[in-house]
């Protein structure tokens, strides 16, 4: 069986669809076969790989799974698109169990084809984020590197082990990942101090910089890894890519 990692942040702009993105670029550069999922609205993770939101989600439609999938311009990675249907949106946040069963079914049928899927969340604690925790095996937390990095965590991480709870033995918490990290900043270190002295050991060594290349490469539909191989934001997801394969050896 595949691992299948959730992204998550109840809070926007830290770099969540950033490294779902890059992460699942990274993994299936190493050989691993990815598949993406795009639960999130805003469908950037879709966009972000040059792939075209869907009329009709996948999870609400319950088209036929290889129907439903995007294949992208680089080898063992595929997306499973978002869509911005409103209505969608609706059926999928209103019933968390459907919804649950409906993911954990389409991942339960076609996980053996991938190594690794990722699930891009949308920014809330809503039934969508909840349903997603549920089908997942491990849990991927960015935090960036700024004052409010600590502020909803309580309740996220409250979230998680309810979901751990009621999944009990399925779901692991895979790490906290410091984003946006500028080393010229004293606030940085006061946050990965602050991160690192409370959470331990669940915080990753990667920290993922401040890099315009990061924010450049989705307007040309690539991963950073494609779009900049050399600048420090590839470095840094290349070397997340690596902790991660390590954390499935160990």
């Amino acid at each position: 069986m595949g691992r299948i990692l959730c992204v998550a942040n109840q809070k926007g702009g830290v770099g969540k669809t950033t490294t779902a993105v890059n992460l699942a670029a990274g993994l299936a550069k190493s050989g691993a076969r990815t598949l993406l999922v795009d639960l999130d609205p805003q469908c950037n993770a879709t966009s972000s790989l040059d792939c075209q939101p869907t009329p009709r989600h996948a999870l609400v439609s319950e088209a036929p799974f290889w129907e439903a999938v995007c294949a992208t311009g680089q080898a063992n990675l595929q997306v499973l698109p978002g869509s911005r249907s409103f209505r969608d949106i609706e059926i999928l946040s209103r019933d968390n169990q459907q919804t649950a069963e409906t993911l954990g079914r389409h991942l339960a049928s076609h996980t053996h084809v991938f190594d690794f899927v990722l699930i891009d969340c949308p920014p809330s604690l809503g039934e969508l984020t909840q349903a997603a925790l549920a089908a997942s095996t491990e849990v991927l937390m960015p935090i960036q590197c700024e004052y409010f990095a600590m502020e909803g965590l309580t309740q996220m991480i409250h979230v998680i082990r309810r979901v751990m709870q009621q999944r009990a033995g399925r779901l692991q918490f895979g790490g906290i990942l410091l984003t946006m990290y500028d080393p010229a900043l004293e606030l940085t270190y006061e946050v990965e101090s602050e991160v690192r002295d409370f959470f331990g050991e669940i915080v990753f060594d990667t920290v993922i910089p401040r890099d315009v290349a990061v924010c450049e490469a989705p307007s040309h539909g690539l991963s950073v890894l494609d779009y900049a191989p050399r600048c420090r934001g590839t470095r840094a997801y290349v070397e997340l890519c690596m902790e991660v394969i390590d954390h499935e050896q160990g």
